[in-house]
């Protein structure tokens, strides 16, 4: 394996689990979607009390989410680690911004995490759950890092071998 994979190889990977995620859990749907709708109807009649009548229709709509989500930011992340090994990061920045993008993979499972939880304990509940919220956090950042540092080794020139600290400012100055 080249140096340049070796050093997206854990990102790739992350990003691969989350596709990979998010095409079993579509199977799942094909195969047995009255699993996920049954799992809603027990637990809502289980606990009436924190639900309305769109709760049935909400929660479906999580479990959705997090297939769509799964796949879809899987797919965006996957066509950026290409971009992360074929620019010119650093090796450490190459590594950082894959894995960062790798960690994008988390975010629909902050839908899962709702989706499971909130039969239980109700849609806001479930919404705002420390478990859904680490999820959410660590994709959304891990996206957010990876594509900054990539954006700005592209279109700024930072991050790069030639670009120490000390130039900072001036290949700010030089982009423009």
């Amino acid at each position: 394996m080249n140096n340049e994979m070796k050093r997206v190889k854990v990102g790739l990977a992350l990003v691969l689990f989350g596709l990979l995620f998010g095409v079993i859990m579509g199977m799942t749907f094909g195969i047995n979607e009255d699993f996920f709708k049954n799992y809603i109807t027990d637990g809502i009649a289980a606990n009436p009390t924190v639900h309305d009548a769109k709760s049935p229709a909400k929660i479906w709509r999580y479990a959705q989410r997090a297939h769509f989500h799964a796949t879809g930011i899987a797919a965006f992340a996957l066509a950026m680690i290409p971009l992360v090994m074929f620019s010119d990061l650093n090796p450490k920045m190459k590594t950082a911004s894959s894995v960062a993008l790798g960690l994008s993979s988390f975010y629909p499972f902050s839908w899962l995490t709702m989706f499971v939880l909130a039969p239980s304990i109700g849609r806001g509940a479930a919404h705002s759950h420390v478990v859904t919220e680490i999820f959410a956090s660590i994709g959304v950042g891990g996206l957010l890092v990876g594509c900054f540092l990539l954006l700005a080794n592209i279109f700024l020139g930072l991050f790069s071998e030639e670009v120490s600290s000390k130039n900072f400012s001036a290949a700010i100055a030089k982009s423009s």
